[in-house]
């Protein structure tokens, strides 16, 4: 645990939002875990032991508080104490990678043995990737029980359960209630087609002028829409088993007296909503710890004064790897108003697009779109099609080795480290061949030691953006 006892303490007793989801306490006398929000009167000290997971906790026997809602808390960032692969892999099951592949896919999708991810994962988490795949189901299925209305049938297949029957019994032994007992009694049920709405935490503070800045400047109309205080777009997912495509929209709106966003989700076929919601998650940032963040930027930056820059700092995401892929190509040598107008072309060509939603295409719609009408050199044409290939014969994306993906034609580092910073959300990418980031350092009259920020190195490259 990075945090001293002492320090989840005075955490906990001050019910600090800050340290939302970085620790758990558990109180012995009741076996039950809470997040250091919790609203009911704190334990005694004696009391209580503490959890850097809710997995942990949980693994150790204690159920989860039914006031606070460990569910709902912002997760820990994954990067923190852990390798490379094992964190991907933990993002992947958080995803529900299992629900719909073995885990010999995965660790192959990895580029490990299942024996290795295995054991990477127990050590990790103390569960097998199974158990922890599981009990991440059960707590998505806990959140949709408590804020919306569907029927426990759709909950189940929303989960990742085959059957009630299945569903009912790993909830009732990982949370000793069954389902229908967790659930408010009275509460009208509600179709999928009226939409599905969450709150997602995160932890404070939140610079939403930063993001919503951001996404403006880059925003494609009709794929993407803002107000002052929200973001949405639509989403698209063609790949796998045609019982695996799902299609639909979102709209976030910022709660910051409630540390949330209040999501409204449209999805078509439920079997999509995990991934899109750990997706929303990731693209708004909402589990990073920004003050750790701002810290290690002030650290190789020693003479900056950027206090309110930093505050809050974010990383936007973009929806997909393919998607970031496709962008930055676009982006290649262009201004970000051009590269814009020329995502823009390529969302129009989409047969899939309407009047007022617009879907950002699939690689095979890449394929068979006439590129000719984009205006740009035909060497570049050329690379978003072998670049749509690539994703055809590679579903896993920037999962493939870096080497792969740079023997494309046109595929250079910046591409493919612009791709990983905003497809992948990978925090620790410093940008240094990026003209905008070249310019900032020029006008940067101290040095900037980058391998200080490591592993933020990404919020570096972005906050060296905003000096512009």
């Amino acid at each position: 645990m990075h945090l001293s006892p002492s320090q989840c303490q005075q955490a906990r007793l001050a019910k600090d939002p800050r340290y939302d989801g970085l620790f758990f306490t558990a109180v012995k006398t009741t076996g039950i875990y809470c997040r250091p929000i919790c609203p009911a009167p704190a334990p005694k000290e004696a009391n209580v032991e503490y959890f850097p997971t809710a997995v942990e906790a949980a693994q150790a026997g204690y159920r989860p508080c039914l006031r606070c809602r460990p569910d709902s808390a912002p997760g820990s960032p994954a990067w923190l104490g852990t390798g490379a692969t094992v964190k991907r892999a933990l993002t992947l099951l958080d995803e529900g990678a299992l629900m719909t592949q073995s885990l010999a896919s995965l660790a192959d999708r990895l580029g490990v043995t299942d024996r290795y991810l295995r054991q990477l994962v127990t050590e990790a988490t103390g569960l097998s990737p199974k158990a922890y795949s599981l009990y991440q189901q059960c707590l998505m299925a806990k959140k949709l029980l408590h804020e919306t209305q569907l029927p426990v049938t759709q909950i189940a297949y929303a989960s990742g359960f085959h059957s009630v029957r299945r569903f009912n019994d790993c909830f009732q032994k990982r949370f000793s209630l069954s389902p229908s007992q967790l659930r408010k009694q009275g509460k009208a049920e509600q179709s999928l087609g009226q939409g599905i709405q969450l709150q997602l935490a995160y932890r404070p503070p939140y610079d939403w002028k930063q993001v919503h800045g951001f996404y403006a400047a880059r925003l494609i109309p009709g794929l993407e829409w803002q107000t002052d205080n929200s973001y949405g777009r639509t989403f698209s997912h063609r790949s796998g088993a045609p019982d695996q495509h799902y299609q639909g929209y979102f709209t976030a709106t910022h709660r910051p007296e409630k540390c949330c966003f209040e999501v409204m989700i449209q999805i078509d076929r439920l079997c999509g909503l995990i991934p899109v919601i750990q997706n929303i998650r990731r693209c708004l940032d909402l589990d990073a710890d920004s003050d750790r963040i701002a810290y290690a930027i002030r650290h190789a930056m020693p003479a900056t004064d950027a206090h309110h820059v930093l505050t809050g700092i974010r990383l936007p995401g973009i929806w997909s790897p393919f998607e970031a892929g496709i962008r930055a190509i676009l982006g290649q040598q262009v201004s970000v108003k051009a590269a814009r107008n020329l995502v823009e072309k390529l969302v129009q060509l989409n047969p899939d697009s309407g009047d007022v939603r617009q879907f950002f295409p699939s690689p095979q719609q890449v394929l068979d779109t006439d590129l000719q009408q984009l205006g740009m050199p035909q060497k570049r044409r050329e690379t978003l099609q072998h670049f749509a290939r690539f994703a055809q014969s590679h579903p896993a994306g920037l999962d493939a080795p870096e080497k792969d993906v740079l023997a494309l034609p046109g595929i250079g580092p910046w591409t493919l480290h612009y791709m990983r910073m905003r497809g992948l959300s990978d925090p620790d990418i410093f940008l240094s061949g990026d003209l905008g980031v070249k310019k900032a350092l020029a006008q940067w009259d101290h040095p900037v030691h980058e391998s200080a920020a490591s592993p933020w190195r990404s919020y570096l490259t972005l906050y060296l953006w905003s000096m512009l």
